[in-house]
């Protein structure tokens, strides 16, 4: 597990190529994230409803990255690259071994998604480069409606649950 305030911290030091660096780099770490939880799902029977939404997060996070990934290349003719450890992706495939740990592992990767939104929020609100503020912002958003998916998921599975 990492320090949630440690990368905050590092991540308000960095300049809007190593931000977007950043982000590039999350992104495809979130995708094989999600991938590997779409994969374990359709393992464990857990339904093509969240083997979908899995998939999608992941599709998502992949096309982020390519979309991304082009602009930094344009803008800074080189390979985007980055050391810091991504908020979103939380060590969670380890425990997500039964289906009985599937509103679990939801819980947790909601959890993850919203330390990431408010983190990017707190960053959009510290930074003074307002180029690095609109960064921070989208990059809020788009925690948000991971956040929002994920949430949607979970309220299924609790009115199944009744």
């Amino acid at each position: 597990m990492y320090d949630v305030d440690e990368i905050i911290e590092t991540l308000q030091k960095l300049n809007y190529e190593e931000v977007l660096a950043y982000w590039i780099e999350s992104e495809k770490e979130e995708a094989k994230f999600y991938k590997e939880l779409a994969k374990r799902a359709w393992d464990l029977g857990l339904g093509e409803g969240l083997v979908k939404t899995f998939e999608k997060l992941a599709e998502d996070s992949l096309e982020h990255a390519k979309d991304l990934e082009g602009q930094f290349r344009v803008k800074y003719g080189r390979k985007p690259r980055s050391e810091v450890p991504p908020l979103e992706v939380l060590p969670l495939l380890d425990k997500f071994e039964r289906a009985d740990q599937l509103e679990e592992i939801l819980k947790a990767a909601m959890e993850s998604e919203l330390i990431a939104h408010e983190s990017y929020k707190l960053l959009a609100e510290r930074v003074r480069d307002e180029e690095l503020k609109k960064l921070y912002a989208k990059l809020a958003e788009v925690e948000w409606g991971h956040y929002e998916l994920l949430k949607k998921r979970y309220e299924e599975l609790k009115v199944r649950a009744i």
